[in-house]
């Protein structure tokens, strides 16, 4: 019985991964390509054009510089809109209630929006690597455990914050008001253009506060091997705030918070 069971709620589970990636692979003109065009007018614009006249970016060239934080910043934004839009949508429909009310897990039915958000914040990842191959052929990726381990990493955390925020939404506008005017400021000033060691003291010590500065750094100590911060420190911070956000997530999903009202 018990057998059964389990394998009842992995075919839901299964079902519910497999609607996630079809909704934004069915509209991947939207999804997958407008990433692929905005960061090719980074690498034009701040690669082609202005990197020349900035030379070298801690000893490195300023579009190699980039590149990682680019991909960072596509991983990020695309993780948490697919969630958060996915997940309010279902709210905004009533057909979470079709979820709650059947036999699947609230850890399952958490787990299979937080995948669709990994699969496309990390597709969107390699089509921008790609993309930046074009501008910067010779690129090499130094160590490539950290980097794949850190891009997952990254996707599940953004991926869960989007899932909380959209837990909360009661409007489409409260679903666009954290990516418009929390990520992407912190995301801007997370080091994804500059390194630190640039900045004055004073503005060094306020970077340290930004949390995106240590997942931008991560993954770029993975890609070209410099860092501005302690690697891991970085990574046990985000361990710890995806176990701090799987928790909650859970517990929203328990008490119906923001779901049953």
């Amino acid at each position: 019985m018990k057998e059964v069971k389990n394998i009842n709620i992995f075919i839901t589970l299964w079902t519910l991964i497999y609607k996630e990636i079809r909704r934004f692979m069915r509209i991947w003109i939207q999804t997958l390509v407008p990433p692929a065009v905005t960061m090719s007018l980074y690498f034009v614009i701040f690669g082609s054009l202005i990197g020349p006249r900035i030379g070298v970016m801690d000893g490195l060239d300023y579009v190699q510089f980039m590149i990682p934080g680019l991909i960072m910043m596509s991983v990020i934004t695309n993780s948490y809109a697919n969630v958060v839009s996915s997940f309010y949508g279902v709210k905004f429909q009533k057909s979470i209630e079709e979820l709650l009310i059947s036999p699947m897990p609230n850890w399952a039915i958490l787990l299979g929006f937080v995948i669709g958000g990994v699969s496309r914040g990390i597709l969107v990842g390699v089509i921008v690597f790609f993309v930046s191959l074009i501008f910067y052929p010779e690129f090499e990726i130094v160590n490539l455990g950290l980097t794949i381990l850190v891009l997952f990493l990254t996707a599940i955390l953004f991926s869960l914050m989007g899932f909380i925020n959209a837990v909360f939404a009661d409007s489409f506008d409260d679903i666009s008001v954290i990516p418009t005017f929390v990520l992407t400021p912190l995301i801007y000033l997370g080091g994804v253009f500059y390194s630190i060691n640039i900045l004055p003291d004073f503005w060094r010590s306020v970077s340290m506060a930004n949390p995106m500065l240590y997942v931008v750094n991560t993954f770029r100590e993975g890609m070209l091997g410099i860092s501005d911060v302690s690697i891991s420190f970085s990574l046990s911070m985000i361990v710890l705030f995806i176990v701090c956000f799987s928790s909650l997530s859970l517990y929203l999903l328990n008490k119906g918070i923001g779901i049953r009202e």
